[in-house]
């Protein structure tokens, strides 16, 4: 991992030496080796963090950052606490809510091809929303992309309809997640503030196939993964080789969350990609390779939001300005990833978080992950 350093002066000090050892009697010894450049403070950080995860019992970190030209990479731990083989940098994770990062790309290529219109109502994409639903009152299709319907969770339900191995290894569409959904009241109070809801990109990605006439996997695929070759991302189809597997315990007993049924094509959290390739992902994004700088700028929010559409905002202190990317906290796997605004600095880290018992709360760990990157992107200019 990280920066590989030059050893061609081992190489010639060998070589002056055998020239001298065949003129003179007299020995060679070896010169000293050079001291070591200074440590950036931002990789030390990383490392400290990545020891101690370790420590804590995650079975792995893996961890891309990129600052202009320049790149460093750090893998530790294991893809799985079956096999123990060395986790890698280009080892695939789930990503957790980056996943929506990914859809409102799709969403906002239909809304600049004229196809939709982000404050129509949902009902005119989707005649079921209503009748299965019951909103309490009109809602935008901007509104489920800035989590500001109010629309219920659908996975409290999900949970509450059987044990927890049965509802995580059942299969669920997008059309069940909004009909379970349906069964918790919609609380009218909630609409319009921001109120998290795995629902509301479970009906964004209903609209987009409805329009697109394919599955959301498909054109997130055609979308996102072709036009920048990712090869790993993706949403849906069979698992990535390589994949770094999360962990959580149930009733005392480790159980793997690398393929969990419902979640595999969840819009909301479903999306496997690596650290490198995501990178990639919110780089083209904030440069306007996937979308016109309107749009992006849209994204973004206003200057008062601190998240727009699946977009959120950390300070950069180098220039008084934003990082803009998501954190993704799911069972087993925690992602953050910031990208600065011109997206030539970024951050991605994942981990595996120690396995513990599944819950719908975030893990704290995520929030340390944001901390500690936020630190270690903001400490890259000072050291500059």
């Amino acid at each position: 991992m990280g920066i590989r350093r030059d050893n061609a002066w081992k190489r010639i000090a060998a070589a002056i030496c055998t020239v001298l050892l065949l003129t003179s009697s007299a020995g060679c010894i070896e010169e000293p080796p050079p001291p070591e450049p200074d440590r950036l403070p931002a990789f030390t950080l990383l490392e400290s963090f990545s020891a101690r995860m370790l420590e804590e019992g995650a079975p792995a970190v893996l961890i891309a950052v990129r600052d202009g030209g320049n790149t460093w990479t750090h893998a530790a731990g294991v893809r799985s606490l079956e096999s123990r083989e060395p986790a890698t940098i280009t080892d695939p994770v789930r990503v957790g809510g980056i996943t929506e990062s990914m859809v409102a790309v799709s969403v906002m290529k239909l809304v600049e091809e004229g196809k939709l219109d982000l404050d129509a109502q949902v009902s005119g994409y989707l005649p079921e929303f209503g009748t299965v639903l019951h909103p309490p009152g009109p809602v935008s299709v901007r509104q489920l992309l800035t989590h500001e319907s109010g629309l219920p969770d659908f996975s409290v339900p999900l949970l509450a309809s059987g044990s927890w191995e049965e509802t995580m290894n059942r299969p669920l569409s997008l059309a069940q997640q909004l009909a379970l959904a349906a069964t918790v009241p919609w609380d009218g109070r909630l609409a319009r503030i921001f109120d998290y809801s795995r629902s509301n990109y479970a009906a964004l990605a209903l609209i987009v196939e409805r329009l697109r006439g394919q599955g959301i996997g498909q054109v997130l695929a055609e979308d996102i993964a072709r036009t920048l070759d990712l090869k790993a991302t993706r949403l849906g189809g069979s698992q990535p080789t390589g994949m770094v597997h999360g962990y959580v315990t149930v009733e005392g007993m480790r159980r793997d969350m690398s393929t969990p049924a419902w979640q595999v094509e969840a819009p909301s959290t479903g999306a496997v990609s690596t650290v490198e390739e995501t990178n990639r992902f919110y780089a083209a994004l904030l440069q306007g390779r996937l979308l016109s700088p309107d749009t992006v700028t849209a994204m973004k929010g206003g200057y008062s939001q601190y998240y727009g559409f699946a977009l959120r905002r950390w300070n950069n202190t180098c220039n008084n300005r934003f990082y803009y990317g998501l954190p993704g906290d799911t069972d087993g796997y925690g992602t953050v990833s910031l990208t600065s605004e011109d997206g030539s600095k970024q951050l991605t880290m994942a981990v595996t978080y120690p396995p513990a018992p599944p819950t719908l709360e975030l893990n704290p760990l995520i929030l340390e992950l944001q901390d500690v990157a936020q630190e270690a992107m903001n400490s890259l200019c000072e050291a500059n």
